[in-house]
């Protein structure tokens, strides 16, 4: 097993506020680690930013399948700040999981994404 460390970066998200926009999904036969995600708010006001995890594999022994979750909604982010998620903390992906990200406003939150991915 190759494990690879990469960053996935978009200067503004999402296309349009109240649509969130997909930021990365998991290749084939891969197990994806996320290490870190920074949100910035590149607006001139304070917006709010939302991280879901959107899954439809099975999780561990359980024979129900995942769900979309919120790691992060609708948190506060300072004109000119920055949001730090999943410090110390790690998450991860199995084939097709993806991450998408929303803001109330459009074009103005900057993300950057930190991961492993295990092929």
């Amino acid at each position: 097993m190759a494990n690879t460390f990469k960053v996935v970066s978009h200067d503004v998200m999402p296309a349009s506020a109240g649509t969130p926009e997909d930021l990365y999904t998991t290749p084939g036969s891969t197990t994806t680690v996320v290490l870190g995600l920074i949100l910035a708010n590149v607006h001139t006001s304070q917006v709010t930013a939302s991280v879901k995890l959107v899954s439809d594999t099975s999780g561990g022994d359980r024979t129900a399948t995942n769900t979309t979750t919120f790691l992060l909604k609708d948190a506060p982010i300072p004109v000119g700040g920055s949001l730090e998620i999943l410090s110390g903390n790690k998450v991860v992906l199995e084939t097709t999981d993806k991450l998408q990200i929303d803001c109330s406003v459009a074009d103005k939150v900057s993300i950057t994404l930190s991961i492993m991915e295990i092929t």
